[in-house]
């Protein structure tokens, strides 16, 4: 049985693969198109993956010995020179800086024995968890794209089940931070499909906790609403509104 860093990686590598296909074909009419991240064209977000791939390529070695990776000045450097790109090249950027971190990654061995330090938190995280943070911005953006390029796009389901997997284990701890919980009047359990969510002081989620709503929607949009890309409405039921989730879970 593979295991979750094995499956997390094979739909980064998915996703990666699509976003490849259609960034090789994209008009400049598509590339200038505003993207599901509403502030950013469809070369933006291209450059955005792409960019980020380059600084974790280059700080690779050191997260995974635990040596200190480059710093802000590198990473100013790189977003500056992205930046300075017109979008024909962001979007050729992206496909050779994405393919090579990812090829890199699953070259690493031993990845389910594992931990890893990033600068960014306070302490180490598996292997699998580190590859939950990657898909979560690979899905989210192959979502901006795809919304862009065609409108009413949604997460497949192998990739949402995945992240909520993630969710719900190594990677709770970023419900702390997406998640604006003093934005509801009272304390509240949310029933959205296979993940339950009690906000309360934070946001947590809670699997035996008794909901007091419910979000009647696939469970992909559920992990849009999470991330603030979920642009239909949807039904609530309970003590709090689709409206009060949507202050809640503003997008970041």
């Amino acid at each position: 049985m593979s295991s979750l860093a094995d499956l997390t990686l094979a739909r980064i590598r998915a996703l990666h693969e699509d976003l490849v296909l259609r960034a090789k074909d994209l008009t400049d009419d598509q590339l200038a198109a505003t993207s599901g991240a509403t502030e950013w064209p469809v070369a933006q977000v291209l450059s955005h993956l792409g960019s980020q791939a380059e600084i974790a390529l280059a700080g690779l070695p050191a997260t995974l010995s635990g040596d200190e990776a480059p710093g802000q000045d590198f990473n100013e450097a790189v977003w500056a020179r992205w930046n300075a790109l017109d979008n024909r090249a962001k979007a050729a950027g992206f496909v050779e800086h994405s393919s090579a971190l990812i090829a890199a990654i699953e070259a690493v061995p031993d990845r389910d024995e594992r931990t890893v330090k990033l600068a960014f938190l306070p302490f180490p995280l598996g292997f699998a968890a580190v590859m939950g943070m990657r898909l979560n911005e690979y899905a989210l953006h192959h979502w901006d794209v795809v919304q862009g390029l065609d409108g009413d796009a949604r997460i497949d389901d192998e990739t949402a089940t995945l992240m909520a997997q993630h969710l719900a284990d190594g990677l709770s701890f970023m419900l702390g931070f997406i998640g604006k919980a003093d934005q509801l009047a009272e304390p509240t359990v949310l029933r959205a499909d296979s993940l339950v969510l009690t906000i309360d002081q934070a946001v947590s989620v809670t699997p035996d906790a008794t909901p007091t709503a419910t979000l009647r929607a696939p469970l992909e949009a559920a992990i849009r609403l999470l991330n603030g890309r979920l642009r239909e409405d949807v039904a609530v039921d309970g003590n709090v509104t689709l409206s009060d989730l949507r202050k809640v879970f503003p997008g970041y």
